[in-house]
């Protein structure tokens, strides 16, 4: 994209939020679950769908609003879809319970299997990049080799399913959010684990009776976020033993019930949410005051993200299947 390439060489600049319309894309004629700017620079002005009309699409984002591919290899709704490090495949999990893992050129699966269970969250190791992590409708969340189509390693926990997943730097550790069990398993609601010996590193790091259905980590601190069904994001330590700031937290925006995303700027100086409401919810990260509030879409926003190289560029997503660019 020749709109990025200038930007290539420089440092990030300030995040401002973003106030025009850019692109409005809708070929989805479901929900859109999760997008994903891709995650080579070069490459960035491609963006990635997954959506409820069990396609996955991936998008010219940045210079023309069209939609590229689409990819339909899933029975059912397509929750969870992410880039590869290298930007050329896609790795993509539903509720059919199957994982593919598509060359975007080709659009041929390099890899498929059959889950146990509906999958609602997937994530690339950070530093090995043919591993990852898949989580659902089960107890349990697993660690897969693409290069051997297995499973490594299985993460049990006493929980009826996984919402999200989250690395931590390096990759050593890694949290999920699950819904509890039990009325009185509020201590269980966010895990930390040993990604090598698939130990419970703690499971008392969220003590109020919510879920959370994302969670995201800040770009430059030690710190992340997990967005709560009590209609805010909480800030916690990114290292043991992963305490709750009880200073800050956003609050403004709606949940209810939707798997809301939340996302930091690039520069992190910005926390950036959707709503139910159709809303998206800009937040001074150090002060936790909200910023402005941009009304998006008529239905649910359940996912904002910047753009990781061009300052300022947004994508949303919604529950009518919408996609919008603004900056």
């Amino acid at each position: 994209s020749e709109l990025i390439e200038p930007y290539l060489g420089s440092k990030y600049k300030s995040t401002e939020v973003p106030k025009s319309l850019i692109f409005y894309m809708s070929k989805h004629s479901g929900p859109v679950n999760e997008i994903q700017w891709c995650p080579v620079r070069e490459q960035s002005h491609l963006l990635l769908s997954a959506s409820m009309d069990k396609t996955v699409k991936v998008w010219d984002a940045v210079d023309t609003g069209c939609c590229l591919k689409t990819f339909s290899c899933h029975s059912c709704a397509v929750r969870a879809a992410r880039w590869s490090s290298c930007g050329r495949r896609i790795l993509s999990g539903g509720f059919d319970s199957t994982l593919h893992l598509t060359d975007v050129e080709t659009g041929k699966q390099i890899f498929s299997s059959k889950t146990e269970f509906r999958i609602s969250a997937l994530k690339f190791h950070p530093t090995e990049s043919n591993i990852f992590l898949c989580g659902g409708f089960s107890p349990e969340v697993k660690a897969w080799d693409i290069r051997t189509s297995k499973v490594l390693r299985v993460y049990k926990a006493a929980v009826q399913q996984t919402l999200d997943v989250l690395f931590l730097p390096e990759g050593r550790e890694f949290l999920t959010s699950t819904d509890a069990v039990s009325r009185d398993s509020a201590d269980r609601t966010i895990i930390a684990w040993d990604f090598q010996s698939a130990a419970k590193i703690s499971n008392q790091i969220f003590h109020e009776r919510y879920t959370c259905p994302s969670l995201s980590l800040h770009p430059k601190e030690s710190v992340f976020v997990a967005q709560t069904n009590g209609n805010y994001v909480a800030l916690f330590s990114a290292q043991r033993p992963y305490r709750i700031n009880k200073k800050k937290r956003y609050e403004g925006h709606k949940v209810e019930g939707f798997a809301v995303g939340c996302e930091f700027s690039p520069d992190g100086t910005l926390l950036v949410t959707g709503s139910s409401d159709g809303k998206v919810f800009f937040y001074n990260y150090h002060t936790s005051r909200i910023i402005r509030t941009l009304s998006a879409h008529k239905e649910a926003c359940v996912s904002a993200i910047f753009h990781p190289v061009l300052p300022s560029l947004l994508a949303t997503c919604d529950w009518a299947g919408e996609i919008k660019i603004w900056q």
